[in-house]
């Protein structure tokens, strides 16, 4: 076979890129030249052997910095590529002088590449003994690995490796099949042979990692990067990093495809301390995602390094809020003067921003439901005398202030005010709200609609938005292996679900601002808003563009458009087959007979407190082994669900993994248990073990008065100090309108 040469320049990308991308080449090498990975040939992974060489000269690519060893921890593997079943499991060794194994074999092919260091590999013959736990080992030769060279081993084949010299080593193993997948490989207990015992893999197999610093300069240059703490949200919630997107691990598989589409988008992984990203890391590998590192030391780790801390959720773009409020001075109205003004009959309008269904679970009495998007597409019918004062509310304070100024900033000719500190403050004032109330959004007429596109086009110019046509949208979705694209519709969900264009996500326009983080984590990346009406993708992409971050762009689809209608589908990736799920009518059978003892509700408190399965406890999902491991394990079945059944199914096939209990999803979780009339369970005797680590809880949901209010205080305190906070922070991409 010819010998292949690797001879690629990522120079331009950051080393994160550069390195995967090599990575990537390197495996696709591979993939080629050895299709078949259990049944490879030595000619073939011989020219594979020259193509990890080549890998292993770029030394550029594996800087110790991201690599790093220390005298408490003088040796660590790194994984660097392997695909979903284990296969072409691509490592970085990294060991201080001295570093050693003692004799053992792989169970599989492995070829080790040098790139700084040298490792000396001592090859010995095996010979069986009459007893079955004992061979005798033989040294045979030595090859000292080094840059520029390698050595090619058989499953059979038994060495011992060290680190001679006085450089750190860093080398690459490459195998068949991963570390973790070698359940019968062997380790000697000396170089004569001896006893022998199965060599488990590293109890931690490490990730690259990024510095405090380096992240932070990598979210400053505006490419694309996706940071992601892999906390439970609650837990996220505590405290964070500014510009983490919460992806819990135990969750990824649910969410992942929607947050960063692209696979090799430089992906940098957050928690407190280290303990969990490597787990996520390995996880998301195995999805297919080729660029991912590490936060050395974590949340814990950027405060050391003198970075600012958060808490709460969605602070990005409720910071957003209060920068608006703190620049712009958008006019505000009290509770007091309010209620005074609605008593008195005075020409007022008052419009609840949020989403309908907040709307329904409660509001202000008197309010009109009109969320952000369709502020200014439906003022007009609800406003249309230009005397009217028009007040925007929310429960707290970003939609109230951005839904004001949205419609200062476009000019209509009303005076128009936040209602300060949005339900909260008419709550802790001692007034009402209403409950239960059904939202009607106004068609504006002709001439409505006519005016408002000229005023949403005249704030979405100056914000610098930009239209395209088809042909540049062609080209944006032919580069989405190159750049993230994220398409949304932010029309109400009805008019989604009537029919959308195929591919595009549906995002209410005021949330996608209120809650960026949830629907596109890759900052940098593109976003275009499919503009069906000349307003509120305008409105949408305008505050988009000056919360910044991303690059924003509408896009006007033709009026006979192929549509297709239902809710947007979902797409869950898998790391492991669905082979262990049961029918609400089974899972019932088997409580009924003892068969299995427990039921652990597994996605959201609030709906598990509001119905579950009988007799069922929540947990959130990534404390759910505490709970699990202490059952007896003879004869017991552990069910989980969750609304409807998708998360169940994929934490049950993951935990049994990981735990070889007996774990089953019920299908259609907790909707098809209610549906086929099976017993349920409520509020009144809810089990939650986990209190609020699934979720940050708003203080509404206290039903103790003076904890509500307690919250309420806090939570406001905490909006207004924002500011501040983003001073202490620097760059933010944030750049209003005048």
């Amino acid at each position: 076979m010819t010998t292949t040469h690797l001879s690629i320049d990522f120079s331009g990308a950051d080393i994160a890129s550069r390195r995967a991308n090599a990575v990537a080449s390197f495996i696709a090498v591979a993939r080629r030249l050895v299709p078949d990975p259990e049944n490879a040939q030595k000619a073939a992974l011989q020219s594979v052997a020259r193509a990890l060489e080549a890998l292993a000269a770029q030394t550029d690519l594996f800087p110790i910095e991201q690599f790093p060893v220390s005298a408490e921890t003088p040796a660590a593997v790194f994984r660097l590529s392997e695909d979903v079943d284990g296969r072409y499991a691509l490592y970085a060794t990294v060991g201080l002088p001295g570093k050693a194994q003692p004799p053992h074999d792989h169970t599989t092919w492995a070829i080790i590449a040098g790139s700084s260091g040298v490792e000396r590999n001592v090859f010995f013959r095996r010979e069986k003994t009459k007893d079955p736990e004992r061979d005798i080992l033989t040294s045979t030769s030595t090859v000292d690995v080094g840059l520029g060279n390698s050595v090619l081993l058989g499953p059979e084949d038994v060495h011992t490796i060290e680190l001679i010299g006085e450089a750190t080593g860093i080398h690459l193993h490459f195998y068949g099949r991963g570390l973790d997948r070698l359940p019968e490989r062997v380790v000697f207990e000396n170089t004569a042979g001896g006893k022998f015992r199965t060599f488990a893999p590293p109890k931690l197999i490490r990730h690259a990692t990024v510095s405090a610093e380096q992240l932070k300069q990598a979210i400053a240059a505006g490419d694309e990067i996706a940071v992601l703490d892999v906390r439970e949200a609650g837990v996220f919630a505590r405290r964070h990093i500014l510009f983490a997107a919460p992806t819990p691990l135990w969750r990824l598989e649910v969410q992942i495809d929607r947050l960063v589409p692209r696979r090799n988008t430089r992906i940098v992984l957050v928690d407190a301390d280290e303990s969990l990203v490597h787990a996520a890391a390995h996880k998301l590998i195995r999805l297919g995602y080729t660029n991912v590192s590490v936060l050395a030391g974590g949340t814990n780790g950027w405060e050391a390094a003198g970075f600012e801390i958060f808490r709460g959720t969605n602070v990005p773009t409720k910071a957003f809020g209060e920068v608006i409020e703190h620049e712009k001075d958008t006019p505000w109205i009290t509770s007091e003067e309010l209620d005074e003004r609605v008593k008195k009959g005075d020409n007022i309008v008052v419009v609840d921003s949020r989403t309908t269904e907040e709307f329904t679970a409660f509001t202000l009495p008197f309010s009109y439901s009109l969320p952000g998007a369709e502020l200014v597409y439906r003022i007009g019918e609800i406003a249309p005398d230009p005397q009217t004062l028009v007040v925007v509310n929310c429960a707290g304070r970003t939609r109230s202030i951005v839904g004001a100024q949205t419609l200062i900033d476009a000019g209509i000719p009303n005076r128009v005010v936040s209602l300060r500190n949005g339900t909260m403050d008419w709550l802790l004032t001692g007034r009402e709200l209403a409950y239960g109330r059904k939202p009607q959004l106004p068609e504006p007429s002709a001439e409505q609609a006519a005016i408002a596109r000229v005023r949403a086009a005249q704030v979405a110019q100056r914000a610098g938005v930009r239209r395209i046509d088809e042909a540049e949208l062609a080209r944006f979705q032919d580069e989405d292996k190159e750049r993230t694209l994220y398409l949304f519709d932010v029309r109400t969900r009805a008019e989604y679900q009537v029919g959308h264009l195929d591919g595009w996500r549906w995002a209410s326009g005021g949330q996608l601002v209120q809650a960026t983080d949830e629907y596109a984590a890759t900052r940098g990346a593109r976003i275009v808003l499919a503009d069906w009406d000349g307003v509120r993708a305008l409105t949408t992409a305008a505050w988009l563009a000056q919360l910044g971050g991303w690059e924003v762009y509408v896009y006007a689809p033709p009026q006979r458009a192929p549509r297709v209608t239902g809710a947007e589908p979902v797409r869950v990736l898998s790391l492991h087959a669905v082979r262990h799920q049961v029918s609400p009518a089974q899972a019932n059978a088997l409580l009924s007979a003892g068969a299995a003892t427990h039921v652990f509700d597994v996605d959201s408190r609030t709906a598990y407190v509001r119905q579950h399965v009988a007799g069922a406890a929540f947990v959130a999902p990534d404390r759910l082994r505490e709970f699990v491991e202490p059952l007896p394990e003879q004869q017991t079945v552990i069910l989980l669900t969750s609304p409807d059944g998708v998360l169940a199914q994929t934490v049950a096939e993951e935990l049994r993994a990981q735990t070889g209990r007996d774990v089953r999803s019920i299908a259609g979780g907790t909707a098809a248990w209610v549906a086929a009339g099976l017993p349920v369970g409520n509020a009144a005797d809810a089990q939650v073990l986990t209190e609020d680590d699934d979720q940050a809880y708003s203080p509404y949901a206290f039903s103790d008065l003076t904890k509500r209010d307690a919250g309420f205080v806090d939570y406001l305190d905490w909006e207004l100090g924002l500011v501040g906070q983003l001073q202490k922070e620097g760059h933010t991409g944030i750049g209003l309108i005048s």
